[in-house]
């Protein structure tokens, strides 16, 4: 699109998100609305690169937000409509489908919010996966369960990272949860538990090829974080290691079998403790959050939603050049801080380089040529901040804010 015709992009964003996305856009050319909660209404947008602001009650009400972008199609020629948070990449479809534009439809972006279909989908190519189930029919989950030793986790299928999940350790613990479930059961799965150590691997993609791409090692699973309290902490994977260059293979194979086209990515992979082996979990069609966008701007000084919107900017067909980055090491530790506005000053290590400004949060990235050096400060500010600020509070089902 660039380079010719002005186009006009609706970024959709049900959260507070995607700032560096409409500003990129907006350099590139481009005519920025935004399509977000009235909740939302004062939130810190970057309004000097947004056209217009368009504002409804619930940004998840199907109908009424098709009759919204229609009726604001009357008067706008939309030409992309990419959704900044997981929670919008459905509704991004619906509207694509409804309006026919590119990107993906409905069918396929099962493959980045459904876990069922993702799992299905993967499985076909071949890609290695946990052994799963769906919640359909009661006698393949018998076999399920006779055949796979447990504990199983029972995930919902279209909630983002490790929002709602519950570990079942006997068959009957799983008769009474779907007997609460109801009607709601058949919008789960059941998936062996498998012990081991978890990777993210978050990329740019043009014409089906990553073209830009880094490996994260979390410190504690995201569902033990999240469930049980804790510390959250990532870093970058030593780049040359058997583990990196396997999880880049495994990650382009993975954008292959799910068709994407463009865009960006966030995928989770397990290696197993017990067989060293890698494991698909899930994937999304976005970047990631929990600040990995500055994680890796900190380690190689490419903004992965910059990057993305030239991506969805350029022009189809036209050429993409990744720019040049640099080969540095960052980790990034974030916590639920019992003050409301939590003091880090005693944190002063000269490879500090970002420092969280959220309430009742406290979180800072390093970034150093050596990778040891940030597992090292990761490690030692782990235990500080168990001290400083660590509080937890019980895990919702459904996303708050």
């Amino acid at each position: 699109m660039t380079g010719s015709a002005p186009f006009t992009i609706l970024c959709l964003a049900s959260y507070e998100k995607g700032a560096e996305f409409m500003r990129e856009a907006k350099r590139q050319g481009g005519r920025v609305l935004l399509l977000t909660a009235e909740k939302l209404a004062q939130a810190n947008w970057p309004r000097e690169s947004i056209d217009e602001v368009y504002l409804v009650p619930d940004p998840y009400h199907e109908t009424n937000v098709i009759h919204a972008v229609s009726y604001l199609a009357r008067t706008e020629t939309l030409d992309r409509i990419v959704a900044l948070d997981d929670y919008d990449v459905e509704m991004g479809a619906i509207l694509r489908e409804h309006l026919r534009l590119p990107g993906m439809g409905e069918s396929q972006v099962r493959f980045y919010r459904d876990k069922l279909a993702m799992r299905m989908r993967a499985k076909e190519a071949s890609i290695r996966v946990p052994e799963f189930v769906s919640i359909f029919n009661y006698d393949r989950l018998r076999e399920f369960m006779g055949r796979v030793a447990p504990p199983w986790l029972l995930k919902p299928r279209s909630e983002a990272s490790s929002m709602g999940i519950k570990r079942i350790d006997e068959p009957e613990q799983l008769w009474r949860r779907l007997d609460i479930l109801g009607d709601r059961q058949s919008f789960f799965l059941l998936e062996q538990y498998i012990p081991g150590e978890i990777f993210h691997v978050d990329s740019i993609v043009v014409d089906r090829q990553v073209v830009f791409v880094e490996v994260h090692q979390y410190g504690r699973p995201p569902m033990d974080v999240f469930q049980g309290g804790g510390i959250f902490t990532t870093h970058t994977v030593l780049r040359d290691s058997a583990d990196a260059r396997a999880l880049h293979i495994f990650n382009q194979d993975l954008v292959q079998a799910m068709g994407l086209v463009r865009g960006a990515t966030h995928s989770e992979f397990i290696k197993s403790s017990a067989t060293g082996e890698f494991y698909f979990l899930e994937n999304a069609a976005r970047v990631g959050g929990a600040n990995i966008v500055e994680l890796v701007e900190a380690a190689t000084g490419v903004n992965l939603w910059v990057e993305w919107a030239r991506v969805e900017c350029g022009a189809p067909g036209a050429a993409y050049h990744a720019p040049p980055r640099r080969q540095d090491y960052a980790g990034v530790i974030i916590t639920l801080a019992r003050q409301e506005e939590p003091d880090m000053a005693a944190y002063q290590d000269p490879e500090i380089v970002w420092r969280m400004k959220k309430k009742n949060h406290a979180g800072l990235i390093v970034v150093s040529p050596d990778p040891d050096r940030v597992k090292t400060l990761l490690e030692t500010y782990t235990q500080r901040f168990y001290t400083d600020f660590h509080t937890s509070q019980p895990a919702p089902d459904r996303p708050t804010a």
